[in-house]
């Protein structure tokens, strides 16, 4: 491995103190969440974050040649993760087969795929040369074989969120690897089709519901038996919810009362906050204790700390995706930009998701935000990419360019 002068070390200060100060108000508003319950995810959530320290600092001191190096293997061990789901190891919640239990932990494998499948991507386009489609079929589909096989397994866990993230990793990697505008226009195409298949299947489904005189939710699934459309009939529920709330949930105690009331705790925040301990909303459990700690997090963070503490969270995740997409243009090497443009776009979809659908402005999907919603599998894999990230800024002027 290429040794690296001391002038050289130098080190990115922004993204470590952007993650701190996250990490910091996620467990304060993990606690306050918590509060009426006693509960205790602050504490494992700081413990996750140590263990993740360890990781980021060991992705950051080492190459980030090495992920080049072991990309198969990464790879193979995140679709391996994935299969474990329909294991005895396998737990499912909630109707859904997300989790692997392990020495009495409990490890979402489709976070680790993720990072593993952006690896390999990165990997994979490092070695291809991209241009015109018709000279790069041969690296268009072993990235589209990359992305497919993941993306079916997550989709049939089902989880539709961490569905949602792989296909702009992997869009925003073969932008930046010089291919021709002409198959982004291809993609916009399909993208339309994909939304009008949607969109008549929505269709299809509220006449089914109207025509047997039935409400979402009390049918038990009974659509998606006869639909060719790969969608769980709760998925559509949610996917109408966002669209029409009032249609299919007029008082607001079905489908549409996370949302509703994410709304409520964000709104009656105003500017300054309720204060500490004192968000009414997940305190008294109206915003479910199962979600108030995780995929609503911000909602809690917008009740006790107002517009300025939602406004502050927003600016360092803001300030940390922005600052990855800096060094991306730094990196000295295809791979290191692949790879940092794939982590900033990671983390954008991520805050977009959350942040949108906590504010009605887009489905609800179990979609964490960084370093501050609870939850160790994903904690760990933001800093492993936050380390690599850093170990991109730091060899940054050691690497020959290779284009």
């Amino acid at each position: 491995m290429r040794r690296i002068g001391r002038k050289n070390w130098e080190r990115d200060w922004v993204n470590p103190a952007c993650m701190l100060l996250l990490v910091l108000l996620g467990v304060i508003s993990i606690r306050s969440a918590q509060l009426s319950i006693h509960g205790n995810q602050w504490r494992g959530q700081l413990i996750w974050f140590l263990l993740g320290t360890v990781c980021y600092v060991l992705c950051a001191r080492w190459h980030y040649s090495i992920f080049l190096r072991h990309a198969h293997w990464i790879y193979l061990l995140g679709i391996f993760s994935l299969l474990m789901l329909w294991s005895p190891f396998g737990l499912r919640r909630y109707g859904a087969l997300r989790w692997i239990g392990l020495f009495g932990l409990c490890v979402q494998p489709a976070e680790f795929a993720k990072f593993s499948t952006l690896i390999m991507l990165a990997g994979t386009l490092t070695g291809a040369k991209m241009g015109p489609i018709r000279e790069s079929k041969s690296p268009l589909l072993r990235a589209f074989i990359i992305f497919a096989i993941p993306w079916f397994l997550i989709f049939l866990q089902p989880d539709l969120g961490s569905a949602l993230i792989l296909p702009p990793i992997l869009l925003a990697m073969l932008y930046v690897s010089n291919l021709s505008s002409r198959f982004f226009l291809v993609i916009f195409a399909l993208g339309i089709l994909a939304l009008s298949a949607v969109t008549w299947d929505l269709y299809r489904y509220r006449n089914f519901l109207d025509a047997n005189d039935l409400s979402p939710g009390e049918h038990g699934g009974l659509y998606q038996k006869h639909s060719w459309f790969p969608l769980k009939d709760y998925q559509r529920n949610r996917i109408i919810g966002f669209i029409a709330p009032e249609v299919v949930d007029p008082q607001g105690t079905g489908i549409s009362w996370n949302l509703r009331q994410s709304l409520i705790s964000i709104g009656s925040g105003g500017f300054w906050g309720k204060g500490y301990g004192n968000g009414t909303q997940a305190q008294l459990g109206y915003l479910p204790k199962a979600v108030s700690t995780n995929d609503f997090l911000f909602s809690v963070l917008g009740e006790e700390r107002g517009f300025l503490g939602t406004s502050a969270a927003l600016l360092l995740l803001s300030t940390l995706i922005g600052n990855t997409f800096r060094i991306a243009g730094l990196a000295h090497d295809r791979f290191g930009r692949y790879l940092t443009v794939g982590i900033g776009v990671f983390f954008l979809m991520h805050m977009l998701i959350n942040i949108g659908m906590t504010l009605g402005l887009m489905p609800i999907t179990g979609v964490p935000l960084p370093f501050l919603s609870y939850g160790g599998s994903f904690l760990i894999v933001c800093c492993i990419l936050q380390g690599i990230v850093q170990s991109v800024y730091r060899r940054r002027r050691n690497v020959d360019r290779e284009g």
